[in-house]
């Protein structure tokens, strides 16, 4: 069976996502203004979220919010609010690092889909499966790993897996 590829994009700002849709992108993901490790992209404000999916989704592509930071316990209560936003304005994903934050998401808003960050630092499949039982949907992999290394593991998860790619 073979799989077309998603292509993603990152956009932190207007400019930047009509880039990413105009050059065929089928996902972007994005920061909002707290909770993510994008702190040196433009990112958007939470009030901005249901213009950006609208105008996402008529033009068919993806949009996953990033949440690839550690969140404190002090923080956890107004995390979970904004997910709460995240999913109601039909966000595709969140990416998440916090194991913590992924089990309440799971805990709390169970129908919201996770994907695993790069931060997460996952680089085998005994790691992957384990953040698969936590509700976690698919893997973006360590950014260390070469072509054969994700090779071995594709061959051992049926975890969707996620690379980056630099050009």
């Amino acid at each position: 069976m073979t799989i077309k590829p998603e292509l993603l994009a990152p956009a932190g700002d207007w400019e930047c996502i009509k880039a990413a849709v105009a050059n065929g992108a089928d996902a972007v993901y994005f920061g909002l203004t707290t909770f993510n490790a994008r702190h040196r992209a433009h990112n958007f404000d939470p009030d901005e979220l249901p213009r950006l999916m609208e105008y996402l989704h008529t033009r068919g592509v993806k949009g996953y919010v990033t949440f690839n930071i550690l969140i404190f316990t002090q923080e956890m209560e107004e995390a979970l609010l904004l997910l709460g936003k995240v999913r109601a304005v039909g966000v595709d994903a969140v990416i998440v690092q916090d194991l913590g934050l992924v089990y309440a998401i799971q805990q709390l808003l169970p129908d919201l889909v996770v994907h695993g960050s790069t931060q997460m630092t996952l680089t085998e499949p005994l790691a992957i499966n384990l953040v698969k039982q936590l509700g976690v949907e698919r893997v973006i992999l360590a950014r260390e790993l070469s072509v054969s290394q994700v090779e071995k593991i594709y061959q051992q998860t049926s975890v969707p897996l996620e690379v980056f790619v630099h050009g």
